[in-house]
């Protein structure tokens, strides 16, 4: 059986850190194309631009767009066959149901299962610091290892032939952690705020016109803090809110999470649906 083609993405940009970190473990397994954004794409998701820019670079192309720009054009735009498509590292965890839609690392290797190749993301944080940034400061060896052996103890086995990705969440301040199978956790809320502009100190980056009113969404992803605290604080008091094999007390216990996802929505089935559907019809 000839190496394995890896197709390398990331959110954080083709110069981060993380991806360099992950390219260097999968050189040990196989062939790598590194095509990733130009700059820095976190949080988009899984957007497509319509037009992007194509720039070579040593370790394959830079991309003047998304990481699912990246993917589509990688697989659909090169004259190879990629066997899985690893997105990451990326600086900083990516857990729960909600970040799992916005996360631009996760979006990547969605866009990839939708088109047929198997993907594994992987994100790195701190045991104490959570975030990983800046990240020049922090060693992504390790969830870079962790992530390229789950993935080749899976390509030897038919793991891929019922799971589409892979979401692995490792931290990068631990040796050996547990590796723990979990799912996606779903406690997310938003608390709504508004402002008069001079009352902000943030840059909100456009301009509030007369008649308008300035709106703040604050995200809650923990429930004691609103968007994105660096360390995060108090973890004890909310580890037992989070049950055992979740994503959530995974990263809050030090292991590494490893969530199997499925690309497709899955349908659900309620009867209480179905009669609503027949009375419509009977109308």
């Amino acid at each position: 059986m000839s190496d394995p083609h890896f197709l390398l993405t990331n959110d954080d940009g083709i110069d981060g850190d993380g991806l360099a970190a992950l390219r260097d473990e999968l050189l040990d397994l196989g062939d790598v194309t590194v095509v990733a954004p130009a700059d820095n794409q976190s949080g988009v998701g899984r957007k497509r631009s319509k037009y992007t820019t194509r720039r070579e670079h040593e370790w394959g192309y830079a991309i003047g767009g998304t990481p699912a720009d990246c993917v589509a054009y990688g697989l659909r735009g090169l004259d190879t066959e990629f066997d899985v498509v690893v997105s990451g590292c990326n600086h900083g965890p990516n857990m729960g149901a909600y970040v799992l839609g916005r996360s631009g690392t996760v979006g990547a290797a969605m866009e990839a299962a939708f088109l047929g190749t198997p993907a594994l993301a992987v994100s790195a944080y701190h045991n104490v610091e959570f975030f990983t940034h800046p990240p020049e400061e922090y060693d992504f060896s390790t969830p870079a290892r962790i992530a390229c052996d789950l993935l080749a103890d899976c390509l030897a086995t038919d793991v891929f032939d019922r799971v589409d990705v892979l979401n692995v969440n490792a931290p990068c301040d631990a040796a050996d952690p547990l590796l723990r199978i979990t799912h996606t956790d779903g406690d997310f809320d938003v608390r709504v705020e508004h402002s008069h502009p001079d009352e902000v100190d943030d840059d909100i980056g456009f301009e509030v016109s007369d008649g308008e009113e300035l709106v703040r969404l604050w995200d809650k992803f923990w429930p004691h803090v609103e968007g994105y605290a660096n360390p995060l604080p108090d973890v004890d008091a909310v580890r037992e809110r989070y049950p055992v094999g979740s994503d959530r007390r995974a990263v809050l216990d030090g292991e590494a999470s490893v969530s199997p996802l499925s690309a497709p929505r899955e349908p659900t089935h309620h009867e209480k649906l179905d009669a609503i559907v027949e009375q419509m019809n009977a109308r």
